[in-house]
């Protein structure tokens, strides 16, 4: 899409007059000089310009005002207005444009959904400092009506009032256009009935043909010719029209031709949250008690609760359950894709005839028979282009596929409910069905008949020689499911997931009228679920994923082994007989995040001791109120996931432990964004031995405070702490830590400083660990005075190796003889230098009925320890580097 803010005497004014001066039949015709052309906007008028906008603006209001539910006919017009429900639109950064399965990736998406994310309003995208707005969002997730509501708000004036002109040009169509063309002549082109203007709007990227070259051809005057991908480009460096707004949208793995340093602004159309879904369906069905019942139905499928993040696909359930409700067969739910999608299909078709042929056909096998041939054309198209990675096809695919659109009757009815053709530019059509899943599943389907009927030339593209017509049908699953491990993207995926489905005995019962020779061998599905088993036991380097689509494979199958193996341990506190693989440890990741439930304890290492194993299990630290990840090499990755666990709404997490994760500074800085979500409640948090740096430990300290009111242990130890973060944290004249019982803060080179911010928060304490800190006796005496309060609750007290002497030792002893209501019972001062007087002191407070001391630990002791920044050599304990 584009979007331009125009300054009419700079640009609006002599563009205009050249449209008005230009052949109104020839939108291609060359337009005069620039010079000529500002020359004649000098003599336009404020009422001409004015006349053109509220034109313009009526006219694209009626252009995008209704929109259709899949196909494009009188009965699915809606006004977009009553319809629209407000989708899940985030700030992102570029860097997240990447090449995971569509599907998967929406999942992971609201899987970890963070409260500091930045939602987006569309109607808000555009300011001072965004001129380039890349949009990203996976196929049927409504990126294209987001950019129709956009433009509505704006015609009715609702929205972006500053912008003077909006207009649309679609991928799809800018295909279309070989020729070199001006900026000028490429607007007429799409608003030939505007002929007083210039002006644009990007949508779909995905689509487009066109390769996008940057910084190769400039191209700075509107009225210079080029090619149209060059126009593109330049409009997106800002030589072409620098003040324009530029607003593309895109699926995923298309997002990347634009280069990041054109992007202002990265955000991405998630599709509904759960709120939205019901939201959604309720719109959707007047009916409140059958959309109630819709909604209940969905839930009990969590893989189709999941796939109703895609509003299209909301439609195609609301479509098959709706109708199912109403006929009240009883008919079982659909409780798989495959099933669902045939549904869909069996619906489609009695609308088809009912529209078309005037017939009501409620035998299933005689509804697929009458329109057999049509469908296996279409089946053919679709998986022909699919994998040529097309979704958009031309008048000559279909031919190519038998398809005749002017002279086939059936094609025309068919087309109507499953398929899409538009007129757009000079007249041309362009098809492309309702939505990818669609085209997806009749490819499946084409295979698997091809298979049936041994038209083995179809087949080539699984195999690496010529397949033989004797080729079992685990041979054939088997090869795609491979096929599908070495694709990019995953577009394979939702397909072999069809694929599997429709080989099942009750799958292909329902297709009947259409594969007339069905065919069920038990031993070769069983076949291929063991392989598909097999490579998630055996192969170390799975990609997540694979490994989670497989899983999926597994259930269209209706085989529920791995689900139950897996399920186990979501269930019961049970671990693993043998170590799970990598693969299974993605699963079982993937399994908790969408199972809604909340589990008590996370150890990774338990499940499997390989780093790159049980690291596939961190994106699930959200679904647990303890996780322990000490000492599990996190990754980028890792600290993310532990982020978002902490920003999520009602996040569980209460106890994490991340210590030994050495020296990864970013992970601090993800970790502090978490900490400051009103969200993270934490009770329990053990940063010992990170090693963060004193920069990373000053802003993981600010973040504390976000938590003090809920921390009950915090443990800081060999972390460059320094006075500074101590002061920060408790030097303040109300204890914000209040609830804290255990806070250690060992070798994190302190002085005695910090003593003195530490003594009034003794009374919460119940350990207390400052052990391997330069605090000499000046510490001793702030501690003693800690120790002295009579509402001081500590019971155990760490300061070994804290350059204590006699007279250290005797702030310590006086405390705690004269504060008849303590309660310390474990006292360690090893490593220090208390000579015989400071023993003496001991000795005769353990012999003080009124002290409670149970253990005293004094071995080593040595003047040798008394030198700042010499350390104790303790094995439990490592040295900082």
């Amino acid at each position: 899409m584009f979007v331009t803010q125009l300054q009419p005497s700079l640009l609006l004014l002599p563009l205009l007059e050249s449209v008005l001066c230009t052949a109104s039949t020839a939108s291609t015709q060359a337009l005069r000089p620039e010079w000529e052309m500002k020359n004649l906007g000098k003599n336009m008028s404020a009422d001409d310009l004015q006349r053109f906008l509220v034109n313009h603006k009526a006219g694209m209001k009626k252009k995008i005002e209704c929109i259709f539910e899949g196909k494009k006919n009188a009965d699915t017009k809606r006004l977009l207005k009553k319809v629209y429900t407000q989708l899940y639109i985030t700030e992102g950064e570029f860097k997240e444009v990447n090449k995971e399965h569509e599907i998967l990736k929406m999942d992971k998406a609201f899987s970890v959904q963070k409260s500091q994310e930045k939602q987006i309003n569309c109607n808000e995208i555009f300011n001072e400092d965004n001129r380039v707005v890349l949009t990203k969002g996976i196929a049927g997730i409504g990126k294209t009506v987001s950019v129709q509501k956009f433009i509505l708000d704006w015609a009715e004036g609702n929205a972006n009032k500053n912008i003077d002109c909006i207009f649309l040009l679609p991928f799809r169509e800018i295909n279309l256009i070989k020729d070199e063309k001006c900026l000028h002549e490429l607007l007429q082109d799409f608003y030939p009935e505007v002929k007083k203007l210039t002006c644009f709007c990007f949508d779909g990227l995905d689509e487009s043909r066109l390769p996008l070259e940057f910084s190769t051809s400039m191209v700075t005057s509107e009225t210079e010719k080029a090619p149209v991908n060059a126009l593109i480009t330049n409009l997106i460096e800002g030589k072409l029209l620098p003040s324009a707004l530029i607003w593309i949208t895109s699926r995923p793995a298309a997002a990347n031709q634009i280069p990041s340093e054109y992007v202002s602004l990265f955000t991405e159309v998630r599709g509904f949250t759960d709120k939205q879904k019901e939201a959604y369906f309720k719109k959707r069905i007047t009916n409140e008690n059958e959309a109630n019942e819709i909604i209940s139905q969905i839930k009990k499928s969590r893989s189709l609760y999941i796939m109703c993040h895609i509003p299209i696909f909301c439609w195609i359930t609301a479509t098959v359950l709706q109708a199912m409700l109403v006929q009240k067969n009883g008919e079982e739910i659909p409780a798989t894709l495959t099933e669902m999608y045939i549904h869909f299909l069996l619906i489609q078709m009695n609308t088809k005839n009912q529209k078309y042929d005037d017939k009501v056909e409620r035998d299933v096998k005689k509804l697929l028979e009458m329109n057999k041939g049509m469908i296996l054309k279409l089946a053919k198209l679709a998986f022909k282009q699919l994998i040529n990675g097309n979704i958009m096809f031309y008048e000559e695919d279909l031919i190519e596929c038998g398809i005749e659109v002017h002279v086939d009757s059936e094609c025309s009815g068919m087309c109507a409910e499953i398929f899409k053709k538009e007129s757009v530019l000079y007249e041309r059509k362009i098809y492309c069905f309702i939505h990818l899943s669609i085209q997806e599943f009749l490819a499946a389907l084409h295979v698997f008949n091809s298979y049936l009927n041994k038209n083995m030339n179809e087949l080539k593209f699984f195999f690496s020689e010529d397949p033989p017509k004797d080729t079992q049908l685990d041979v054939l699953l088997k090869k795609v499911v491979d096929k599908a491990k070495e694709t990019e993207n995953g577009h394979l995926d939702l397909f072999l997931r069809f694929l599997l489905g429709i080989s099942l005995e009750s799958n292909q019962k329902l297709l009947q009228g259409i594969l007339t020779d069905t065919q069920f061998n038990k031993k070769s599905i069983n076949k291929v679920i063991q392989y598909i088993r097999q490579m998630q036991n055996n192969y170390v380097d799975l990609p997540p994923e694979t490994s989670i689509n497989h899983f999926f494979c597994l259930m269209e199958l209706k085989d529920e082994s791995l689900y139950k193996q897996i399920k186990k341990y979501l269930c019961t506190d049970s671990l693993p007989d043998r170590a799970l693989s990598s693969s299974n440890c993605s699963t079982l990741a993937y399994l908790m995040l969408m199972s809604g439930d909340v589990f008590e304890e996370l150890h990774p290492k338990q499940f499997n001791p390989s780093n790159s194993a049980y690291r596939r299990l961190i994106p699930a630290v959200r679904c647990f109120r303890k996780a322990w990840l000490a000492g599990c090499e996190l990754t980028e990755e890792c600290w993310e996931a532990v982020a978002s666990a902490l920003e999520v709404e009602n996040s569980a997490l209460r106890a994490l432990d991340l210590s030994d994760n050495y020296r990864f500074e970013k992970g601090a800085k993800l970790l502090s964004d978490g900490l400051k979500s009103p969200h993270c409640k934490l009770e329990i948090l053990r940063l010992a031995r990170c090693h963060f740096s004193q920069s990373s430990c000053a802003e993981l300290t600010s973040a504390l405070l976000s938590i003090s009111s809920s921390l009950t242990e915090l443990d800081l130890s060999n972390n460059d702490l320094r006075d500074t973060a101590v002061e920060l944290l408790f030097a303040k004249q109300e204890n914000v830590f209040y609830k804290l019982q255990v806070l250690r803060l060992s070798w994190c080179n302190l002085t005695e400083k910090s003593c003195s911010f530490l003594s009034s928060i003794l009374y919460t304490l119940r350990e207390l660990d400052l052990s391997n800190n330069d605090l000499w006796d000046s510490g001793m005496k702030h501690i003693s005075e800690g120790l002295s309060n009579k509402q001081c609750k500590l019971r155990t007290l760490g300061l070994s190796g804290c350059l204590v002497t006699k007279e250290g030792i005797s702030f310590l002893a006086s405390a705690l003889r004269l504060n008849s209501l303590s309660v310390l019972k474990d006292l360690d001062l090893s490593y220090n230098n208390p000579e015989d007087r400071g023993e003496q002191l001991l000795s005769d407070l353990r012999n003080n009925p009124n002290c409670k001391l149970e253990t005293l630990k004094m071995e080593p002791k040595s003047g040798q320890f008394m030198k700042a920044g010499i350390k104790k050599c303790d094995p439990d304990v490592s040295e900082r580097e």
